[in-house]
Order: C-alpha cells, then structure tokens, then sequence
C-alpha cells in the first residue's frame, strides 16, 4: 500500500507540473499509471481541477471498469487509458493533454512531420493524427493504437488532443512535453517558410 501511495503522490506531482506548463487546463486532459503485472490502474478523477488534486482522489480500478479504491469517479476517458494498456503491454503509463499547439493540429486533423531531431528519441518520428472516435470510448483508444503499435510513443487524436504513452509516468510526461514543444516548433517555422521534413 505504500508503493501505491507513492504513486499517487508523483501522479499529483506530475498533473501540478503538466498544470503549471499548460499541458493540462481546468480539469481537461487526464493521466494513468497501470499497475504492473495487474490488469488494475491508477487514473485521475474526473472533474477535479488539477491544481486542487490530491493523492486520494487518484482512482484505482481494473482495466474492466471496476473501482477499487478511491471516493472519485475516474476519468471519464478511463476506457481509452485500459484499451491502450490491454493492446500494448509494454505501455504502463498514458497522458492524454488537450495542448494548445499540438491540439490545434489536433483540431485541423493533420499530423506533425519528422522536423526536429529530438521527435526521433523521445517521440519515435513524425506525429501522425488518429481518426475520430468519441470521447470517452473504446474506439478512441483504439484509434491511437493504430500508430502506438508501429513505432510511435505520441500521436493526435483527431478534433481532441494528444496521446503519448512510456514505460513510467516520467517518460510519458516528458515525451508529452515534446509534442507540445514540436507543435509550437512547426507552428512559428510555418510561419517563416517551409519546414525541412528529416524522414518518417
């Protein structure tokens, strides 16, 4: 019980970080961390204002929807965190942002090119864009399955926001900083010419 209580205690951390950097705004946006070798998860709650989060409204449920632990109701995209993880079992930690730059291609329903030498390590190249599904289903996890499982750590969901996946909450954290980071990139170098692509 004390490693969970860690754990929801550097989820908050994170979510304040991610608050702080504008990753996340009011209460959008939502991060999990699966428990490994379980099909259980730690998840934020819904409706709560990531400045006012605490370690105990972080939910613990299983991949199927059951509540274990917390008095919250889990994020109402709890659905996309547990199909990603049933799809992906290298993946134990999911941050879903609504980033202004990167949700704003996002919104345009078009992916982010290959243009900057760090979507190579930290993102796995280019950002595609995933369909549209609704918020709050399956299919919107699967929608991002579709390019998490051939390569890449980070993708758009279409009209929505931005996907990134690792295998600890820091490493989801800091690859969804660099999507941001790349959208804003892209955005002023389309302002002055023509981005140089470096490959897929």
């Amino acid at each position: 019980m004390d490693d969970i209580k860690a754990r929801r205690n550097e989820m908050v951390r994170i979510c304040r970080d991610a608050y702080a950097e504008r990753l996340f705004a009011g209460t959008s946006g939502n991060l999990s961390l699966r428990l490994e070798s379980t099909d259980e998860m730690l998840i934020t709650p819904t409706s709560i204002r990531y400045d006012q989060m605490l370690a105990e409204d972080i939910v613990r449920m299983k991949l199927d929807g059951t509540v274990l632990e917390g008095q919250r109701a889990p994020s109402s995209e709890w659905r996309m965190h547990a199909v990603i993880y049933e799809k992906l079992g290298h993946v134990l930690s999911v941050f879903h942002t609504h980033s202004p730059y990167a949700t704003a291609f996002a919104a345009n329903r078009k992916g982010i090119p290959f243009i900057l030498i760090e979507m190579g390590p930290f993102l796995g190249g280019k950002l595609p864009c995933a369909r549209f599904e609704k918020p709050g289903t399956r299919e919107l996890g699967l929608s991002a399955v579709e390019f998490l499982s051939k390569g890449s750590n980070a993708c758009l969901l279409a009209s929505h926001g931005v996907i990134a996946v690792g295998k600890s909450l820091a490493q989801s954290y800091i690859r969804a900083e660099y999507v941001e980071d790349a959208a804003k990139i892209y955005h002023l170098a389309l302002q002055s010419g023509e981005p140089v692509v470096l490959g897929d």
